[in-house]
């Protein structure tokens, strides 16, 4: 089944950008992986869902991502033990996604890894918090088991292993090296210890409050999140929000961009040797996040983005004032990007670093900044405009270098044009209302919301049970396909180089684990 046909055949998707769902047997799933896979297509997001009290059969769910529109095949399965054809060997990306489903909802994929990923012995090995038959507030004896990490043999290997719990404040994760002296030779990951249940937790609360909690999953996108989550939920009631609404929306997203990149350039150039860097941008951002404070009364903007639109509106003084910090901003990004790019000692320790090349960034389907950085041009603010971002016309970043360089430098290529989107906006903003009602909503509807976040493509899959309650929620972070690429991008460096390539990558451990 080509694109061609998923396209042609496919039921239209309620989404905010072109989609189609297409109904498959195990046949008709591998024949679509395939042709999507030879199409370019990227795999978006992987999940379950049990439907046996409506039908007697599972649901297995894969969003995928073509050039101008999301393709979503959903798949029943049945049976005592429900198996699924695997994606893995045309999507290396599925492979954790489909250990995440084995151990929420008991269906697994044929063939591959059969080790836990979200289950670190938490619960029973035959108990699954997704089936609707459990009562997933039960608490089990915590009762941890060894994890069977791949061993790398020959002389002079040895094991690092490295967290799960580490210095500071960030999440927890264990990545467990095979090294030669300093030299990587092998890393593995294993994640899952910040998993909160939020997929059950959803199905508690009604469609119009998801959006909170949407917003509070992974705390650098808040915005990205809620806005996706809204973006669905608009999209299954057929609500429009009003141009006003959609610019305010925008705005907020860039910032949270702008945010996020001056953070991580600052860290970048801690890590790398450079203080200086880590001071001057950290006071860019928290000038960023004050101004936060005072227009918007959050720092992060956690209840900003509400269904059918934003929770305040901005006057004239306040875009007076953003507009000044903007400009301020950029001049001060200009000048320490000059800075960074003449510092030799930086520039050392930032090149062919970490390096991840474009073949192997598309075999692995690297999504959003990660993929930009290695010759993938993919950004849906560009290839998929949705409101308002087709009139904004978003210009992309993309470098080919694929190094701890070329992240940061399509780093900054995007908060110059963030900046100047910001502007754009501000200078624009449209009249009208900053939010609609939400009508009534049909029960049974699934609807996709899919926001370009900072870090990439972030996704919300909802289903109403009702007009008013919740049957399911699933969210995707772009993380999930980008993790194991930081496998492969240390190959060959040194242990003492992983922070400074870890932080280049900036995944989220938070928003993975959900």
């Amino acid at each position: 089944m080509s694109p061609d046909l998923i396209a042609r055949e496919g039921l239209p998707l309620p989404a905010n950008v072109p989609a189609r769902r297409l109904l498959v047997d195990a046949d008709g799933w591998t024949a679509a992986a395939k042709q999507l896979h030879e199409a370019g297509a990227c795999l978006l997001a992987l999940w379950g869902a049990d439907e046996r009290e409506r039908n007697g059969q599972f649901q297995v769910f894969a969003a995928f991502l073509l050039p101008d529109e999301v393709a979503v095949l959903q798949l029943a399965v049945a049976g005592e033990r429900p198996l699924y054809p695997s994606l893995e060997p045309w999507f290396p990306a599925a492979a954790r996604m489909q250990r995440a489903i084995r151990d929420l909802l008991g269906v697994a994929a044929e063939g591959g890894d059969t080790r836990p990923w979200l289950r670190h012995g938490g619960w029973p090995e035959d108990f699954f918090p997704l089936r609707r038959d459990v009562d997933a507030a039960v608490a089990f004896p915590n009762a941890p088991q060894p994890y069977p990490f791949v061993r790398v043999d020959g002389e002079g290997v040895h094991e690092i292993p490295v967290g799960p719990i580490h210095a500071g404040t960030i999440e927890p994760g264990h990545f467990r090296f095979s090294v030669v002296g300093e030299k990587v030779l092998r890393l593995e990951e294993r994640f899952g210890y910040a998993h909160k249940g939020v997929a059950k937790r959803f199905e508690t609360l009604p469609l119009l409050e998801g959006h909170r909690l949407a917003a509070r999953l992974c705390g650098d996108s808040t915005v990205a999140y809620a806005w996706a989550y809204c973006a669905a939920l608009e999209a299954i009631a057929g609500a429009a929000v009003s141009p006003r609404a959609a610019s305010l929306r925008a705005l907020a997203l860039e910032r949270e961009r702008i945010a996020n990149h001056l953070g991580d350039l600052g860290a970048l150039g801690n890590d790398a040797g450079l203080a200086f860097g880590l001071t001057q941008f950290s006071a860019l951002k928290e000038r960023l996040l004050r101004l936060n404070q005072e227009l918007y009364g959050q720092r992060y903007l956690m209840d900003y983005v509400v269904p059918g639109g934003v929770r305040s509106d901005v006057g004239p003084r306040m875009v007076r004032q953003l507009l000044d910090e903007a400009a301020g901003i950029e001049r001060d990004v200009a000048a320490l990007r000059a800075i960074y790019d003449e510092h030799a000692g930086l520039q050392d320790r930032f090149k062919g670093a970490g390096q991840l090349t474009p073949s192997l960034a598309k075999a692995l389907g690297a999504l959003g900044l990660t993929a930009r950085a290695s010759g993938i041009g993919r950004d849906l603010r560009v290839a998929m405009p949705w409101a308002p971002y087709g009139e904004l016309r978003p210009i992309g970043a993309m470098r080919m270098e694929g190094d701890v360089a070329a992240r940061v430098q399509v780093r900054f290529d995007e908060t110059m044009e963030s900046l100047r989107l910001c502007r754009l906006l501000l200078e624009t903003l449209p009249q009208g209302p900053t939010s609609v009602a939400i009508p009534g909503i049909a029960a049974d509807r699934l609807g996709l919301g899919v926001i370009e976040g900072w870090r990439g493509p972030v996704l919300v899959a909802l289903e109403a049970a009702a007009p008013s309650a919740t049957r399911r929620c699933h969210v995707h972070d772009c993380s999930w396909q980008n993790w194991p690429l930081i496998e492969h991008a240390i190959i060959g460096n040194i242990v003492p180089d992983f922070p400074l390539i870890n932080k280049s990558f900036n995944l989220a451990y938070s928003g993975h684990d959900g």
